[in-house]
C-alpha cells in the first residue's frame, strides 16, 4: 500500500533529522512544513491530486540534493510514494 510507504519514509525523514544534520533554522523549518503537509494527506488519503505537495517536495530535493544528500534521497522517495497515491 503506497499510503503506508510514505508513512515510512516519512518515518525515516524524521529520524534523520533527529541525528541533526547541519541544516540552517529556516531549512529545518520548511522541512517540518513539509512533513506536516505529508501528515495531513496522508491522514486525507484524498482522492484528488494536490500537485503543489508534490512540487514542494520536488522543491525541497533541488534545495537539498547538494548538501545534503542522505535527505534528498528520502525526499525523492517520498515524491514517487506521492506520486503512485495518485497525488
Amino acid at each position: 500500500m503506497p499510503a503506508r510507504e510514505l508513512q515510512q519514509q516519512l518515518d525515516t525523514l524524521r529520524e534523520q533529522l533527529e541525528q541533526d544534520p547541519p541544516l540552517s533554522l529556516e531549512e529545518r523549518e520548511h522541512l517540518q512544513q513539509l512533513m506536516q503537509q505529508i501528515d495531513a494527506q496522508i491522514k486525507l488519503e484524498a482522492a484528488t491530486q494536490d500537485n503543489s505537495l508534490v512540487d514542494g517536495v520536488n522543491l525541497a530535493v533541488e534545495r537539498f540534493e547538494v548538501d545534503h544528500p542522505g535527505l534528498t534521497a528520502t525526499l525523492r522517495n517520498i515524491v514517487q510514494s506521492l506520486q503512485s497515491m495518485g497525488i
